[in-house]
């Protein structure tokens, strides 16, 4: 089955903003048992959340879909636009039906194509231990191992970062 990659617009793809949702719930539910408790799943992401709280999300942000060949979405990433530093990418879920099928590479991908555009240093984000691999084969490297707390459970992840554009001391030697 082929996929799309395409770039959130709120005016052209809010109405999938329930898919999003789905996503987003379901790729983390199915962490329990993995690298996560389902206690830690569940203080994650206990429900799906409201259309209206992904449609704010993306629209203050920068993101793109990946759409099965019906439209529907199976996957996103998205990178914050006023977090701490340029090209922080807060979200990145696929579909457990879709995932291991390179969905997650090919929306890093895209992503890094456009901060290359950007002209923005590098890259970071938060890699859960399901994602860490993914991010890695994308050449992101591991800073250092972080902890939250949500609900009473403690969630690892790994801050990791990948370099886009050479300093200009580095590009002239």
């Amino acid at each position: 089955m082929a996929t799309t990659l395409v770039p959130y617009s709120h005016a052209h793809h809010r109405h999938l903003a329930a898919e999003v949702s789905q996503v987003y719930h379901q790729a983390v539910q199915a962490l329990a048992g993995g690298f996560y408790s389902a206690a830690q799943c569940h203080a994650w992401s206990r429900a799906p959340r409201s259309d209206k709280y992904w449609q704010l999300r993306l629209r203050h942000s920068t993101a793109w879909l990946a759409l099965d060949s019906g439209g529907r979405c199976i996957g996103f990433v998205q990178v914050e636009r006023q977090y701490g530093e340029l090209g922080y990418i807060s979200c990145l879920y696929v579909l457990p039906a879709w995932q291991r099928r390179g969905v997650a590479a090919q929306l890093i991908t895209v992503v890094k194509q456009w901060a290359q555009q950007q002209a923005f240093p590098r890259l970071s984000t938060h890699a859960s231990m399901q994602s860490k691999t993914v991010f890695e084969r994308q050449g992101f490297r591991s800073h250092h191992r972080c902890y939250q707390e949500k609900s009473g459970q403690q969630l690892t992840s790994f801050l990791m970062y990948c370099p886009i554009v050479e300093s200009t001391a580095t590009s002239r030697t």
